[in-house]
């Protein structure tokens, strides 16, 4: 249940603020706060993804699957 809150949580901010949130974990993963130049794609795949968490889970419990 609170994976599934989690998830939740990161599929709607990848989908409706890919930008905030990538570049917050940029900013975490970069060394010595280095600037890191991104590609273009990266937001969309961002995106993309937060999508397909949001279908899975969906798709998890219209199939009744409360695990």
């Amino acid at each position: 249940m609170v994976l599934r809150s989690a998830l939740l949580a990161i599929g709607v901010l990848e989908l409706l603020r890919p930008k905030k949130l990538v570049d917050f974990w940029m900013r975490l993963a970069a060394k010595g706060g280095q600037d890191v130049e991104l590609r273009s794609w990266v937001y969309a795949a961002a995106r993309l993804e937060g999508l397909c968490i949001l279908l899975w889970l969906f798709l998890q419990r219209s199939a009744g699957d409360d695990a």
